[in-house]
């Protein structure tokens, strides 16, 4: 007799995160701190430390030129519960902080 599995449904929960990034990444002087947004199903302390490591998944300017994770621009945003929902939080925070005066990167 064979036994069946119930495949369990796995409920993800995405999370919009904000990088500074050092003031040499930018070729004009600013005000406020250079950051990259991004989204993800990971935590955001995980996908800092992919960025970090370099390789496929991580982007060109975290890799480079990222110092830490922003908490006090992450407050309050999220979770999501699709990936559809995050990438909209993103471009929503990115244009935020823009309009605040950042320099900034996402996507």
């Amino acid at each position: 007799m064979a036994i069946r599995r119930q495949a369990r449904a796995v409920s993800r929960r995405y999370c919009v995160y904000v990088i500074e990034l050092s003031r040499d990444c930018v070729k004009t002087p600013c005000a406020l701190a250079p950051v990259y947004v991004g989204q993800t199903a990971h935590t955001p302390e995980h996908r800092f430390e992919q960025h970090k490591a370099g390789g496929k998944l991580a982007a060109g300017k975290p890799h480079r030129f990222g110092k830490r994770l922003r908490y006090d621009l992450m407050k309050d945003i999220g979770p999501f519960s699709t990936r559809k929902e995050a990438e909209a939080a993103e471009k929503a925070v990115a244009q935020a902080l823009e309009k605040r005066g950042h320099p900034v990167f996402w996507g």
